[in-house]
């Protein structure tokens, strides 16, 4: 790869961008290292602070996704009109401090306090990430760049489950945040340093526009057929990814009676590794296939979710501890295809100067539903359940998923031949920007 070769925009090298691309995955990496944490030891938080599965679930899920995603569009509305790469290092700093005082609490409100911390900072993080990358990538690249930024979700979970599991039983759940929260503020000083801000509509050829409001960017994405349906596809989609993911450790503590540490080694490995595959499959995939055909954006990764709820039932159904991993990390590989290509057809909707606001969109729609109600929704019928089912009331609150996901595919295939009807209608002259 020569250093000497420019991208489209001609303001960077080709080894910059893949360089900054790494630098935003690990501040990815960063993101969910903290959101996993608190997964990773709630069930000594639980036992220590005299917790319900509900309010487990209003932690990891409803109370951190409200304020995550309600400061998401403005932080990405400022973003769009200024420093992209300021918004991330200040974001990185806070979630991170924020988790490292997590550490401190006492109680549940106090935790709760900390957590809506951590949900404050990590709203600057995402959006402003992928307008940088799709304004250091072009069309036919960007699945596969917004798929290597999205596998950092798994190397966080990864990273989360060994640490947080090794640092839990070695040293408590309050020195683990403790650990785990400091190097991010560190990190963030680094990024700053080292990361150049993109030129707007670089790797584009329409030429950058002025940042435009909240309401315009909505207007202009759901002026389109298909985001209104990949939107809730997706939404649906991740009420399964965190109500697998959430309550997987707690499950094969509780129902296979395996050790915190060990289930934090075994989730680790599998849903890291396999999750960080997945991500790039999905990413390289739709980029391959949807060359030719544009519907296999959203066609493959409906696909994956098929098989991804097969695995999901063999994992909170069948016996064996080896077996009930082995399937988790299978369903979550197959789970984590569909962010990249959903992004990136995202960011084909609409002009480069919309990119952190049509972000912070698609994120409040998929993480109000997804993140905020699918832990809270297995918590409370985890509870509800409790009473005639005992520590069985946890795999049949899980069990919500497979129903939940049955409809996220329904709405991926229709958002696909929305897709196709977008493309046909730009062909047509139509003002419908469909780029990917």
């Amino acid at each position: 790869m020569q250093a000497s070769k420019t991208n489209k925009g001609g303001d960077t090298t080709n080894l910059y961008r893949y360089f900054v691309l790494g630098m935003l995955t690990l501040v990815y990496v960063f993101n969910f290292i903290d959101r996993q944490l608190l997964v990773t030891l709630q069930e000594s938080i639980k036992k220590d602070l005299g917790l319900s599965d509900t309010q487990l679930g209003l932690l990891s899920g409803f109370t951190f996704a409200i304020f995550y995603v309600g400061l998401g569009v403005p932080i990405a509305r400022y973003a769009d009109k200024h420093n992209r790469r300021n918004t991330i290092t200040v974001s990185l700093a806070i979630w991170s401090a924020m988790t490292a005082l997590s550490g401190m609490a006492r109680n549940f409100a106090q935790l709760l306090l900390a957590r809506i911390g951590v949900g404050v900072g990590e709203a600057g993080g995402s959006p402003p990430a992928h307008a940088m990358i799709s304004d250091y990538f072009p069309p036919q690249k960007r699945s596969t760049a917004l798929s290597i930024y999205s596998s950092g979700i798994y190397f966080g979970v990864l990273i989360g489950f060994l640490m947080g599991g090794y640092l839990n039983q070695v040293l408590g759940w309050r020195t683990a945040f403790l650990i785990l929260g400091i190097p991010g503020v560190v990190f963030s000083i680094l990024f700053q340093v080292c990361v150049r801000e993109p030129r707007r509509g670089a790797t584009d050829t329409a030429p950058g526009q002025d940042a435009h409001s909240f309401a315009v960017v909505l207007k202009h994405l759901f002026a389109t057929k298909t985001f209104a349906y990949l939107a809730s596809g997706a939404a649906l989609h991740v009420f399964c990814i965190y109500g697998l993911l959430n309550w997987a450790a707690s499950f094969l503590i509780r129902l296979h009676a395996m050790t915190k540490a060990d289930a934090g080694r075994s989730l680790g490995l599998v849903l890291g590794i396999g999750g960080a595959i997945g991500s790039f499959g999905g990413g390289w995939l739709t980029d391959y296939f949807g060359k030719k055909d544009k519907r296999r954006y959203l066609t493959i990764p409906a696909y994956a979710i098929i098989l991804s709820l097969l695995f999901a039932a063999g994992g909170l159904f069948l016996p064996g501890n080896f077996t009930a991993v082995l399937c988790i990390g299978l369903c979550a590989s197959l789970q984590s295809m569909y962010l990249g290509p959903s992004l990136a057809v995202t960011h084909s909707l609409v002009p480069a100067s919309m990119r952190s606001v049509a972000s912070a969109i698609f994120f409040l729609a998929i993480n109000l539903i997804g993140l905020g109600l699918g832990p809270l929704t297995v918590g409370f019928l985890s509870d509800m359940l409790k009473p005639s089912m005992g520590e069985e009331s946890l795999r049949w609150g899980m069990s919500c998923i497979i129903v939940v996901g049955a409809i996220a595919i329904i709405l991926f295939f229709i958002a696909a031949r929305k897709l196709a009807l977008d493309v046909n209608a730009k062909a047509a002259g139509k003002q419908v920007k469909v780029a990917v």
